[in-house]
């Protein structure tokens, strides 16, 4: 009687290692169950209508979940949101349990979205580079050229003509 042997799962941390498209729905899940609480099922006047879930991240063993969020307003509105989530956070990740049907509800973590803060930066930054750009348009508009519009040599006609006499 012969054996197979079977490949060996690796592991990394505590628990077996999930695959990329488990990993993908129950993020995509955890982000859709979260914004709905956020929009109707609590009552917390921090978390109002300007929070926004933009992506959620779940780590391969499916323990825990990482969400990023941006929040329309100055600082202390970011501040009061951020308090906002960590206190609902228990009540988000029981919804979470209760919609996923997981052995093991992940647990939450609210991290802040850079991306608005990057896009803004990326954007003056375009700015600057467009008025530099008009500014080097306005300088070459009255220049001329170094040497001759055109830079390449052209064959002459007389040299055309001395080489058919030959």
């Amino acid at each position: 009687m012969t054996t197979q042997e079977r490949p060996r799962q690796e592991r990394t941390g505590d628990g077996p290692v999930a695959d990329n498209a488990r990993a993908k729905r129950l993020a995509d899940l955890i982000r859709e169950v979260v914004a709905q609480k956020l929009q109707r099922g609590i009552k917390d006047p921090r978390l109002g209508s300007h929070v926004t879930i933009t992506d959620t991240r779940v780590t391969g063993d499916l323990r825990e979940a990482t969400v990023f969020y941006t929040v329309y307003g100055d600082d202390e509105e970011r501040a009061a949101a951020a308090a906002g989530l960590e206190s609902a956070k228990g009540i988000l990740r029981s919804e979470v349990g209760r919609a996923a049907g997981v052995k093991f509800t992940p647990t939450l973590t609210f991290v802040m979205d850079a991306l608005p803060d990057t896009a803004r930066n990326i954007e003056d930054l375009l700015d600057k580079a467009r008025q530099s750009d008009a500014k080097v348009r306005e300088a070459s508009a009255g220049a001329k050229y170094a040497g001759e519009a055109d830079p390449y040599r052209k064959p002459d006609e007389d040299d055309e003509t001395d080489d058919t006499s030959e």
